[in-house]
């Protein structure tokens, strides 16, 4: 859900980059799981807020610069189980990778590979035999079956 970029004043205080869609998304959890590469430690927050476009927060046990410095460039996660359920309509990147896009044809064009955004709106990056970039708007996407695994675009095998 983020990158913890730097130390953030003496006080042990961290900065995040946050991955998430809105940069306060941190802010709803009282731990965070803190590392890389499957090396994870879990850490209460004692404090949190929006700076700018990022995060600043204390974890408890972390009192000064010096013991904050190592932490810089490890992730910041949280257990799926502990996200907050999806609105209708609304889905996480991550349960959309690897579903296979097919058109209103029945053609298979591959799996979702990834997804980006961009300022205009998201991108679906396609894997089959060849790539595509499909934008992720309501007038290409229109059918997500998270049950079926399946994505059902508008999109001529050509383009």
């Amino acid at each position: 859900m983020g990158r913890i970029v730097a130390p953030y004043g003496v006080k042990g205080w961290l900065k995040i980059d946050p991955f998430t869609q809105h940069v306060h998304g941190l802010l709803g959890y009282d731990h965070w799981h803190v590392g890389i590469d499957g090396a994870w430690q879990i850490r209460k927050v004692d404090s949190a807020k929006v700076h700018g476009a990022t995060v600043v927060a204390k974890l408890v046990g972390i009192e000064d610069r010096d013991m904050a410095l190592p932490l810089q460039g490890l992730r910041v996660a949280v257990l799926r189980s502990e996200f907050p359920d999806p609105e209708p309509g609304e889905y996480y990147w991550e349960d959309l990778v690897g579903l296979t896009v097919v058109n209103e044809q029945d053609c298979v064009l591959g799996q979702v590979a990834r997804i980006f955004e961009t300022g205009a709106n998201d991108v679906i990056v396609v894997q089959g035999e060849r790539e595509r970039l499909l934008p992720f708007i309501e007038p290409v996407v229109r059918q997500i079956d998270l049950a079926a695994k399946t994505i059902k675009v508008i999109w001529d095998v050509d383009y």
